[in-house]
Formats: structure tokens, sequence, C-alpha cells
């Protein structure tokens, strides 16, 4: 038996022409950023703090990462990969001066970011605690990195939005054996 066609109307566009505007639109929103109106040298340091803090915040959260594996060796199969893209991220940022794929975990972490309070802090006694705390740190960072995007010109925001898309997948990859 044929399926009967539906006699209503489809609101809203369509797939097709979906996927027809929409590298137009990314073409589009690639080209803006840059020239907020105020003088070049204003965009320039804004730009350059809101990258300097960046790297900053992923230095601290390679540290936090530093902390949880030396206090839970166990984990390090699981978080070293995790890292090492922190790792990447904060020299993407301009960072890095601490923060070296080949520097071993070291269980006192010296300079502290405003993105942890206290990497230095006393992990917790299991694993589940552990994670969690690296999963909120991840996840708060990814926030403000999301909501920072509006203000930093076009190159920089892609790479905030890039590196807050990774921050959530580390959520879950963090949190993922819990559920």
């Amino acid at each position: 038996m044929p399926f009967p066609s539906s006699q209503r109307a489809r609101s809203g566009p369509r797939r097709r022409s979906l996927l027809a505007v929409a590298p137009a639109a990314l073409a589009l929103t690639g080209c803006t950023g840059g020239d907020s109106g105020g003088p070049a040298g204003e965009d320039a340091s804004a730009a350059d703090r809101a990258r300097a803090r960046a790297a900053r915040d992923s230095e601290g959260l390679v540290e936090r990462y530093e902390a949880v594996i030396a206090a839970r060796p166990g984990l390090a199969g699981r978080l070293g990969p995790l890292r090492e893209e922190v790792v990447r991220h904060a020299r993407a940022f301009g960072g890095g001066r601490k923060a070296s794929p080949s520097a071993s975990p070291s269980s006192s972490p010296s300079v502290t970011s405003s993105a942890s309070p206290s990497p230095s802090a006393a992990v917790p006694g299991n694993d589940k605690d552990a994670l969690a705390g690296l999963a909120a740190a991840e996840r708060e960072l990814a926030d403000r990195r999301t909501k920072a995007l509006g203000g930093v010109p076009g190159e920089l925001a892609r790479l905030l939005a890039s590196v807050a898309a990774a921050g959530a997948a580390h959520v879950y990859l963090l949190t993922e054996g819990d559920a």
C-alpha cells in the first residue's frame, strides 16, 4: 500500500535552501571583525590582553591537569591526551612558557591563573571527584571564552570559539565514564 502524501504545507525554509545559503552566511561572518569604531591601537591592545588572558587560563588548566596526574597516577593515560590539547591551546594563544608537552607532571605548580583559583589545592582523594573537578574547570573556562567572543576581533574570536568547543568536548570526555 503506497504511503499517502501529506496535505499540510511546510512552514519555514527547506533543507536545500538552507544548504545553499549556509556557505554565503559563513563567508559573510568570516569577513567581519576588526573595526569596532575605536582607534586601531585600542582594538589591538584589547585583543592582546584577551589573547594573553586566554594563554594564562590555558596554562593554569595545564597545571590543574598536572596536579591531578601527579596525585592520581592511575588517571595519567586518560588525562594525558587532554592535557596535551590544553598545552596546544596555550601555545595557540601565544603562551607556553611553562606548558610544554615534554614536561613531566609536577606535584607543585608554581604560578596560579585567574581560570583556576588554586591548582595547587588538594586533589580529591578519588578518581571520580578528581575528574569532576577538572570537568568543572574546563566547563567554566569554556563558558567564559564563549562569552568573550563578541568583544574580540574575528581571528581571535574564531580561535576562542574553537578552543571553547574543545573544552566542552573535554568536559564530555571527563564525565562520560560517570554515566
